[in-house]
């Protein structure tokens, strides 16, 4: 279905229980609601409301003319509107590298909307190892047809657009100082911060400081994984969501939800 939210419209696909709890789905910075396909699946078997949608200018979304990276105040913007739209007062929210960032930033926002917090491989800083990383994707991007191919599928005429869209955003000179960890400390719903051991784009570190900042965060660094988590080792992946929005959003025995551990790794 399509939601029109600021004068632009947003394609969203909504599955599961509309009695179940609701949890959100943010992909990442080239993705759509195609990434979220094995989640989707698993999260509607275990009875709950599951919405994903493709952000502006992604997928069958309207086209968007640039993108405000590393703010992400448009899709901030959006996803709280979204939420109006839907009548939904609170949710879990799951993020996947930029879609992670903007889970953040939202939650920092509007922290009473959160009632659990999940991101995958999110950015809080630019780190040496960050635009290495975009630029041996942009290289991918130019030469590489399987993943232009890839990227056709999810956004058809709108992929060059899309993929530059999100490089010019990152390697912005002025983004060096960027650091979002002192916005952090208010989020305090059970959050899951899961990050590959192997990741392209970012060094175990950065996963920890990000745990760190947050005040009821389990850290979980995944040996062998990279920066597609989520799609290239869901077998292990999910599981693990699962049970952590299982015991986030369900009451226990005692009538009280779960909440998160301390920040460990592991």
């Amino acid at each position: 279905m399509y939601v029109e939210v600021n004068a632009r419209r947003l394609y969203v696909d909504r599955q599961g229980s509309p009695e179940g709890p609701p949890v959100l789905l943010l992909h990442h910075g080239l993705g759509s609601t195609r990434a979220w396909r094995s989640q989707m699946a698993l999260l509607t078997q275990a009875g709950f409301d599951v919405i994903a949608y493709d952000r502006w200018g992604y997928g069958r979304s309207d086209p968007r003319p640039n993108l405000p990276v590393p703010s992400f105040s448009d899709d901030v913007d959006d996803l709280h509107a979204l939420l109006d739209d839907l009548h939904i007062e609170q949710a879990a929210l799951v993020g996947h590298s930029d879609g992670g960032t903007i889970a953040l930033y939202f939650g920092a926002s509007y922290p009473h909307r959160l009632r659990a917090l999940v991101t995958v491989a999110a950015h809080i800083y630019i780190e040496e190892k960050m635009l290495p990383g975009i630029e041996s994707v942009r290289w991918a991007f130019e030469h590489d047809n399987r993943l232009r191919s890839g990227l056709q599928r999810m956004h058809g005429e709108k992929t060059e657009h899309v993929f530059y869209n999100w490089y010019h955003g990152w390697v912005r000179p002025e983004n060096v100082g960027w650091d979002m960890r002192p916005l952090l400390g208010c989020i305090t719903c059970p959050a899951l911060v899961v990050q590959g051991m192997q990741d392209e784009h970012a060094t175990p570190q950065h996963a920890r400081d990000l745990a760190q900042a947050l005040p009821n965060a389990q850290l979980w660094l995944l040996p062998g994984a990279n920066h597609m988590l989520p799609q290239e080792a869901s077998t292990v992946f999910n599981p693990r969501l699962l049970a952590f929005l299982q015991a986030a959003l369900h009451p226990g025995p005692n009538g009280h939800r779960g909440t998160a551990a301390q920040v460990r790794d592991g």
